[in-house]
């Protein structure tokens, strides 16, 4: 996509009126600044690429309140660093809740852990409403959920696995995580 400021704007434009390949474009373009940002800041991977798609679906969810005094890479790593920095109080938050009793109650939490019958039924349960709605998604949006969420593989691996380039699966996997969650709202 040509970066100048008035294509750049204009595609903007087009992103807030809901166009796909709008999104797509400034998708394929700013990728590499976030992905790289993130891949600097966490030293991991797949942390890196799952903050950048939350990026950027965050991004298009509010992309309404981008205001173009600013510039729409800066926009997009602020929130990826906001996102960035959520992640590390979560885990942060979930580390000192389990230590903050002593070794002791660590290792009664540790053997607490094991479900119950009752924990194995509920998430038995959420996983057959978790694939019921997942199958009211068009194969190709089931396929990238599959590969990426169960089988647990990364952009590139499902890239090659289904002999497209890694854009598009990032593109498809956004989409189908959109769509599935606008399905799971519905019900």
């Amino acid at each position: 996509m040509d970066t100048s400021p008035h294509t750049l704007k204009e595609t903007i434009e087009k992103a807030k009126t809901g166009s796909q390949i709008a999104f797509s474009n400034l998708l394929d373009t700013f990728w590499n600044n976030v992905y790289g940002f993130q891949l600097s800041r966490t030293k991991n991977e797949n942390d890196a690429e799952d903050i950048t798609i939350q990026t950027f679906s965050k991004a298009f969810d509010k992309i309404h309140t981008y205001d173009d005094a600013y510039e729409f890479k800066t926009w997009l790593l602020t929130i990826s660093k906001n996102l960035h920095v959520d992640m590390l109080r979560k885990r942060k938050r979930n580390v000192l809740a389990s230590t903050s009793n002593g070794n002791q109650e660590v290792i009664k939490k540790v053997l607490d852990d094991a479900p119950s019958a009752e924990d194995r039924l509920i998430t038995e349960q959420n996983l057959a409403t978790l694939l019921s709605h997942i199958k009211k998604l068009k194969p190709h949006y089931q396929e990238v959920i599959n590969l990426r969420y169960f089988r647990e593989l990364s952009y590139a691996e499902i890239a090659a696995e289904l002999g497209e380039p890694v854009n598009n699966i990032k593109v498809k996997i956004l989409r189908a995580k959109k769509l599935l969650s606008e399905i799971i709202k519905s019900h």
